[in-house]
Formats: structure tokens, sequence, C-alpha cells
């Protein structure tokens, strides 16, 4: 059968566009829907609901660009393309038509064997490349971003199976502009516990498709699940060179640093990079942007902002990566306006709640009271320290997090000891300070600094150059 084309006379010329990115690496994306029974019944609103979240953000991104094109299909009856390739910022009315085009898709549908079905995703996987070899051909960028695409495949089938099906499918074909072919494999509730012991919870490790990169992921039926998925698009697909060397000092035994290559990964979507939503985000630069703005006279003081605290975290609980921006430092008020008795109070007040939280190892979660309807609210994380004062940090919203998936550290020794060694006997020799939060670090952008002296505190205070 063939494929069903929305825009069967859609001209190549209208997709000639230019597309430019500080992310060299970066693919274009095709999303192949898989709306067959039974599952499309359970999965469509989250799917939906998802990609239509997803769109939002990434469509008024600034910055690089982090998805040049776009392509969506959908897996019904026979495969329908119903987004040929186009750019995604400053495109949201036109996906958000194409996805509800999808979400009117039936729930039912005549086609209900899963060989079947398999066949369409196959069909839709080339036609696919067609398309995007097709656009390439058109194209005189030059740039060599252009040259992938990357495949993502959702399904409600089981994963494995469905992955084997497309690579004997496949494996015969022109398929060069692919880089990934990602099935996304969407398991219910109830069965989430019996299937993630399973093998088809595991990625493939060897692929027919020779080239290609083939995945299996699956996600429980959750809009935050699904929209993590699409949020991998937005992340530097890199693999080419590392991105840090990290330089240890020279062991005893050789005159060379010690190298640790690194690859670095986003874990947040700057708030700057999101002009028209900016309640996603806060700026903590100055004591300024905390604060509510003043309506009236240029002279009125600004009204106390009010943070309102709705939990208590377990400071070992608190992943730093979600936190951003520049620090506040919160102590008791010293303002005139108030009384002595009622400073006194306030100052008592302030210091149990420090001695609190550090006895019992605690954080404080809070967030503004905000006027109903006024955007998306932001939340802040409160720690204290021996000091007798409070450390202000704003906390991402779940808009603006990235997919990161990190392997738990094993705790064993290694069997082979010679790595340990090897960073023991260069981490030693660092000098090492007692008292970390008098660091000072200088950027080097003044005059250098008199050598200390022996009076002068030792390791108490720290000057790099």
């Amino acid at each position: 059968s063939t494929i069903r084309n929305r825009f069967p006379y859609c001209s190549l010329s209208l997709l000639l566009v230019f597309w430019s990115s500080s992310f060299p690496r970066q693919a274009a994306r095709v999303l192949i829907v898989e709306a067959l029974p039974p599952g499309w019944s359970d999965t469509c609103s989250v799917l939906c609901d998802a990609l239509d979240n997803f769109l939002s953000l990434a469509c008024s991104l600034d910055g690089p660009c982090r998805i040049p094109l776009l392509s969506l299909y959908a897996i019904s009856r026979q495969p329908e393309c119903l987004l040929p390739f186009v750019q995604v910022r400053g495109n949201l009315a036109r996906l958000h038509s194409c996805v509800e085009e999808l979400r009117s898709v039936p729930g039912e549908s005549c086609i209900k064997s899963a060989a079947k079905g398999g066949d369409l995703l196959r069909q839709a996987v080339l036609d696919s490349m067609q398309q995007f070899k097709q656009y390439i051909r058109h194209t005189s960028t030059g740039n060599q971003a252009s040259s992938n695409a990357s495949v993502t495949v959702v399904t409600s089938q089981p994963g494995r199976s469905l992955i084997h099906h497309l690579e004997s499918g496949l494996k015969e074909a022109d398929l060069v502009p692919l880089r990934r072919l990602l099935v996304v494999q969407i398991v219910g509730t109830n069965d989430w516990s019996l299937d993630s012991h399973s093998p088809e919870a595991t990625m493939t490790e060897d692929s027919l498709m020779l080239g290609t990169e083939v995945d299996l992921q699956q996600v429980e039926n959750s809009v935050f699940a699904m929209e993590t998925v699409f949020k991998a698009w937005l992340q530097e697909q890199g693999g080419d060179r590392e991105h840090l060397h990290l330089l240890l000092p020279s062991p005893s035994d050789s005159p060379l640093p010690v190298c640790v290559k690194c690859d670095m990964l986003e874990r947040l979507i700057s708030p700057a990079l999101v002009p028209s939503t900016p309640s996603l985000g806060v700026k903590t630069e100055s004591i300024r942007d905390f604060l509510p703005a003043v309506k009236g006279p240029g002279n009125q003081s600004p009204t106390p902002q009010r943070l309102r605290v709705i939990k208590v975290l377990h400071a070992d609980g608190v992943c730093e990566s979600v936190l951003y921006g520049l620090p506040l430092v919160i102590r008791p008020t010293t303002c005139w306006q108030l009384d002595w008795d009622e400073m006194e109070t306030n100052n008592s007040l302030f210091h149990a709640l420090c001695q609190t939280l550090r006895v019992f190892y605690y954080f404080m979660s809070s967030h503004p009271l905000v006027v109903p309807g006024a955007g998306v609210c932001s939340h802040y994380v409160l720690q204290p320290s021996p000091s007798v004062s409070l450390l202000l940090k704003p906390v991402a919203s779940r808009e603006l997090l990235l997919p990161c998936s990190l392997p738990v550290s094993n705790q064993n020794p290694s069997p082979n000891p010679g790595p340990s060694s090897r960073v023991r006997a260069t981490v030693a020799p660092l000098p090492s300070a007692s008292r970390p939060a008098l660091h000072f670090l200088s950027s080097g952008r003044r005059a250098p600094a008199p050598p200390l002296q022996e009076d002068d505190g030792g390791d108490d205070c720290l000057i790099l150059q």
C-alpha cells in the first residue's frame, strides 16, 4: 500500500529553508505514532498532551537551533503523513494543528494484526527517509547536520519483537541518512511491574541495520514520561569528540598530568531562552529581581516578597542539578521600622529555624504567594548554614527539565585497583582547606594578589589566580 500524504501538492521549494545550528550534530526528527487498537485508546490523550506541551516549549526557544526539522506520521489503517518536514521554531500554530489531527485519529481500526502493524511502520520509516533524501537533494546549504535524521516510533506493542520485525524488513533498504531508530514502548500501569524486569525493558545490543543505532525504551503511560522522551531531542547529539579534559596533577612516577576525558550534558533549559513565558523561571542576579514589581511612584519601596513553605526535604535527597541561578543569602532583618521587641522575637525565631533545619538535616521547599492565573509558579529551596543564615536557590520548573539518566555508582571495590591507586596518588598532594566556605576564587581580571603571609589565616582564605 502507499503512504497517504496530507500535503500531496506541497512544493519542495517551501521546504528549502536554511537552518543553522551551534549544535552541529543535531538531526532532523521523524515521529511515527502507532495509532492501532487496543492501545491507542489508552495512550492517545497522554501522548498528544505530552507532544503539545513539548512543542509549546520547543517552538519558543531562543538560542541555537536544537530541532532543525520535524515530520510526523500516524499508523492507522495505513501510514499517513500528518506533517512533512517543517521547521519547529516559530511554527507553533501549524504544529498544534497537527497534534489535533493526531488526537482525532479514531481509537478503533481494522488493523489488528501486530505483524501487519509492523509492516505499516516499516513503510512509514522508508517513506520518511525518502522524503528526507528529497529534501537534502534540493538544499544547497552545505551543512553536514542536514544529512542526518533520527526516527522515533511510539507503540504499545512488545518492543523487542517490533524491533526485530523492523530490522528484518529494513536491512536491505537504503537508510544512509538514518542515524538512529528509537522504539518507545508505552507500558500500562498494571503491566509495568511485570514488564520492567523482562528482556523487553532492555535496549537492543546488535543491529542488522549497519550504520544505524537501534534502541528500545520502555516508558510508563504518563504525560511526564512522554515529555521526557521528546525533551531528549533538545539535548546536543554529540559523539564525535569528547567535551572536556579534566587534568589531575602529575603522579610521582610520571611528568604528565592524568587526563580524564568527559562529556557534558545539559540538565536544564535556561529560563532566559524562553522569552514568551518568563514565569517559567526567575532571575536572582540581584534582590530587585526577586522582589515583586512596584506599581506606583518610582520612589516607592517594593513590598516584601512572601514565600510560603510547603514541605521539608531531606538534604541528601535534593538534586543539585535542578537548582540554577545565583543564590541569595537570607538573614534576620535589621529593618529600623521594627521595634526592639519585635526584632528580638524575629531573631529568636530565625535562629531556631536554622538550628532545627541543621539538626534534622533538612532543606525547605517554598513558593511565592501569587495571584491565581498569574502564570507558572516558581519554587525555591532554602538551605541552612552554620552561620545562622539561609541560602535561597531557585528550583527549575518541570517544563525546563531535560532528561538525565545516570548509572548508580557501585560502592563495591573495583576488581582492578589500578585506576583507584592512580587517582589517589594524584589527588593526595593537592592542597586542602578546612573552611571551604571562605574560599575566594579570582578570575584574574585584577592586579595579582600579594603572597599570603604566615599570619594571614593559613588555609582559611585561598586565592587562586
